[in-house]
């Protein structure tokens, strides 16, 4: 028996499981919740946890009504222009929103009985979660040659105790597409939870953005799951602008020669925040490559970064690096890194870095001699901090969306 089942169950836990009785439909759910009943929320001693112990985070989530957040009126709207919405617990209900692009009622569920990561429990906990609570899986599949011109919105269906969303997405070989995943704010204590995995066929181009605002008295745990095909191409770029408890998991898997990920994020955490981020990038096949960048800007709260290099006997010519770079705006804020490499292959090039810091002082003289007031001056250089990552998108719409919602967020704690 281990050590958690010991534990009493907290009132947060308590009210979970008791929340996710009521959405019980179908013998899946009810093994997951079963599961839930009888392990609980993973603790710090759950090394896949250890810098989220969601069992004592869950229980100090604020419940008063969260900070509006700049630009709240227009929230709703889509992040990008003439985007085709999907509200996935509705999807199946309607017709093929365009010719090509096909969207069916879940022929499966998230297996919660198979751990991503190996330093979670022998079950996956954000999948177990999603599963008890009641998510309806999504089939969406993207036709081999298809090139879509507007961008396609993701979003679980609204409800004020959070949405709970789980699709697969299947790209098929040669496709271009542009996917955005919303996590908008549902109401004060909502938990919410999303599970994608998402199926690159070979030769294909995809731009994946997850958008992440919930309100400060919310959580949310997401999680994505990918497999790219020979000379396929991710681009994911995570945005975290919100949330009181926050868990963005990232796993992909390089099965084709001549794939690569590119992986681009921004956290802005503030008091009473805990953001987590964790990726697992695994090289099976030789000839691939990875690169990983997080910035992060902390006025407050708790921040983390886990990101694991995995590459295998046999993947050869890999070429895979991760970094995590952090501004410390506030000694109420903190955050933890964890960059790792495990390497099973000797003809390679990884690499992994961290590092955390205030504002470069010279910087900041170098702008107030030229007349630019202090508060503006550190503006700047934060916009500048993050917005390397944003410009390397490429894509001028999205940029000028993404560099919206980063700067309405700074603008308004500065």
């Amino acid at each position: 028996m281990s050590l958690t089942k010991t534990q009493p169950r907290t009132a947060a836990e308590l009210a979970l499981i008791d929340r996710a009785e009521g959405r019980v439909s179908n013998d899946a759910s009810r093994e997951a919740l079963d599961m839930l009943r009888s392990e609980g929320l993973p603790s710090r001693r759950v090394e896949a946890w250890h810098y989220t112990d969601l069992r004592a985070l869950l229980g100090r989530q604020k419940r008063e009504e969260s900070a509006e957040i700049a630009g709240q009126p227009t929230f709703l709207t889509p992040l990008l222009p003439q985007s085709l919405v999907v509200e996935l617990d509705r999807a199946a209900a309607g017709n093929d929103p365009v010719s090509g692009l096909t969207l069916a009622e879940g022929r499966t569920t998230a297996r919660w009985n198979q751990s991503v990561n190996h330093l979670d429990r022998g079950f996956d906990t954000i999948r177990v979660l999603n599963q008890a609570m009641g998510a309806r899986g999504v089939e969406i599949d993207i036709a081999a040659g298809l090139t879509l011109a507007s961008p396609i919105e993701l979003r679980p269906e609204p409800s004020a105790t959070g949405g709970q969303s789980f699709a697969n997405v299947r790209v098929g070989a040669g496709s271009r597409a542009t996917i955005v995943e919303r996590a908008a704010p549902a109401g004060p204590g909502a938990v919410s939870t999303a599970v994608f995995t998402l199926e690159l066929g070979d030769d294909t181009d995809l731009l994946w953005i997850v958008v992440q605002e919930k309100g400060l008295d919310e959580s949310h745990l997401g999680q994505l799951n990918v497999t790219l095909g020979a000379n396929s191409q991710l681009r994911l770029f995570v945005l975290n602008a919100g949330g009181a408890v926050v868990r963005q998991e990232v796993h992909a898997v390089t099965e084709g020669e001549g794939a690569d990920i590119k992986i681009r994020g921004v956290n802005l955490l503030q008091d009473g925040q805990h953001v987590d981020v964790t990726t697992t990038l695994n090289h099976t096949v030789a000839h691939t490559t990875s690169t990983e960048i997080f910035r992060n800007v902390v006025l407050g709260g708790h921040g983390v970064f886990q990101g694991m290099i995995r590459v295998a006997k046999g993947a050869q010519k890999t070429d895979a690096r991760l970094a995590c770079n952090t501004l410390l705006l506030s000694e109420d804020g903190e955050f933890s890194a964890k960059p790792e490499l495990e390497i099973f292959a000797d003809d390679v090039q990884c690499g992994h870095g961290a590092t955390a810091g205030e504002i470069n002082a010279d910087h900041l003289f170098y702008l107030m001699s030229r007349g630019i007031p202090e508060a503006k001056a550190r503006s700047l250089l934060v916009k500048a901090f993050v917005g390397e990552v944003v410009e390397e998108l490429e894509d001028e719409a999205v940029v000028e969306a993404l560099e919206a919602r980063i700067d309405a967020w700074l603008d308004s704690r500065h």
